[in-house]
């Protein structure tokens, strides 16, 4: 029985390369304009595209590829597939969410208690030989307690709000309606701007995309207190990133702990010049375990779309 043609976009780590190429005939390429240099007789034998990175997937590319049937996300955020000009197209659209829910909410604590705590300082002040001198750590400030403010409380949301219950905060959050399965004693806020006002922390856990751009816009950074902490870990494209900036480099809020940002990987040169934050590469995701287990869901999708049966996490 022959392989399907299958086409890799993005870089892929090498358990997952090993599993594509052993179960079909792979074709592979770095970004989705490498798809355009193929050779036509490559590009129309493709049936499935499995997609890793952030690089935009136009229509464009797609009608490079005359034949397929299914683009499948490697990740739950798939704002850089034109999900609209697929489903003109009849091409089904996946992604891989839940898998890696405990891992980003994981990532986003751990964050805010390196931010609170100054865990990166910590360090630096051993490694330095500073303590070792008799120079005094400064005090930092305390985690437990306050009040945490979620934006988007979806899936990922609610994991970091359970998490931020053990440790003693109150939880408001802000999503397009009230959550019936949220905690009664949990506070709703029907705009992002009552939200931002009445926390300590603003944890930001919006999807991607043209609906969510600069959701975190400059009124609502504007409207934190000035002790408060804003944390992303959703898209860069959700936080209007030049107010966030002003705001952190006039004191105007305490600090923020990010996981993404509006250029990655060129991160914004004023970043780096702050002692207020906590900057991480994008790696909410990024542990072995989930990694694998995205990869798989993935080839799953690709796999019934192929076999005629129902995919398992559509979202087209």
């Amino acid at each position: 029985m022959s392989k399907a043609n299958v086409i890799a976009v993005g870089t892929y780590p090498a358990w997952d390369q090993d599993a594509m190429r052993e179960g079909y005939e792979l074709t592979e390429v770095a970004t989705p304009d490498d798809i355009l240099d193929l050779t036509q007789e490559i590009r129309t034998g493709l049936r499935a595209l499995a997609l890793i990175g952030h690089k935009p997937l136009t229509g464009a590319h797609m009608d490079a590829l005359p034949n397929l049937e299914i683009i499948a996300n490697y990740g739950v955020g798939y704002d850089a597939i034109d999900d609209a000009a697929a489903s003109a197209r009849g091409i089904k659209v996946t992604n891989t969410p839940d898998v890696l829910n405990d891992d980003v909410a994981d990532t986003a604590l751990a964050m805010m208690l390196a931010l609170t705590r100054q865990i990166p300082q910590g360090h630096a002040h051993i490694q330095t030989g500073a303590w070792q001198s008799g120079q005094r750590f400064p005090l930092n400030r305390q985690f437990s307690g306050g009040v945490a403010g979620i934006m988007g409380l979806g899936r990922i949301g609610r994991e970091i709000a359970d998490r931020l219950v053990a440790f003693k905060m109150d939880i408001h959050y802000h999503s397009r309606a009230p959550k019936p399965d949220a905690p009664s004693n949990w506070v709703y806020h029907a705009t992002p701007e009552s939200l931002a006002a009445a926390v300590d922390w603003l944890v930001v856990a919006l999807v991607g995309g043209a609906q969510t751009e600069n959701y975190v816009s400059r009124a609502v950074i504007q409207a934190m207190p000035e002790e408060s902490i804003l944390v992303n870990i959703s898209r860069g494209s959700t936080v209007d990133e030049d107010a966030l900036l002003t705001a952190l480099e006039t004191g105007a809020i305490r600090g923020a702990a990010l996981d993404v940002f509006r250029n990655e990987p060129n991160v914004d040169p004023r970043f780096l010049k702050l002692d207020n934050v906590i900057l991480q590469p994008h790696q909410g995701s990024g542990s072995v375990e989930t990694r694998k287990i995205m990869s798989a869901l993935q080839r799953a999708n690709i796999d019934a779309q192929l076999a005629g049966e129902p995919l398992v996490t559509p979202v087209n």
